[in-house]
């Protein structure tokens, strides 16, 4: 049985993002205080994921939405 990409690409979207902080040696707390995004809600899928946040995201990890969504 296959997974519909609609339930896949949220999940990967949030595992992206979370590499993308750990990778850059940020805390959760710290790109709250920045951003004013609960990145944690959203690594825990607890929260909605909107283009907005994801945007704000990008630019504080210094990276295109392009650039992000490439191998998706």
């Amino acid at each position: 049985m296959s997974i519909p990409l609609s339930d896949t690409l949220p999940l990967e979207i949030v595992h992206r993002l979370q590499r993308l902080r750990q990778a850059r040696g940020h805390t959760l707390q710290e790109v709250y205080d920045a951003t004013g995004i609960h990145v944690a809600r959203l690594e825990a899928s607890k929260a909605n994921m909107r283009v907005a946040t994801l945007a704000v995201l990008c630019q504080y990890y210094e990276i295109s939405l392009e650039e992000f969504f490439q191998g998706l």
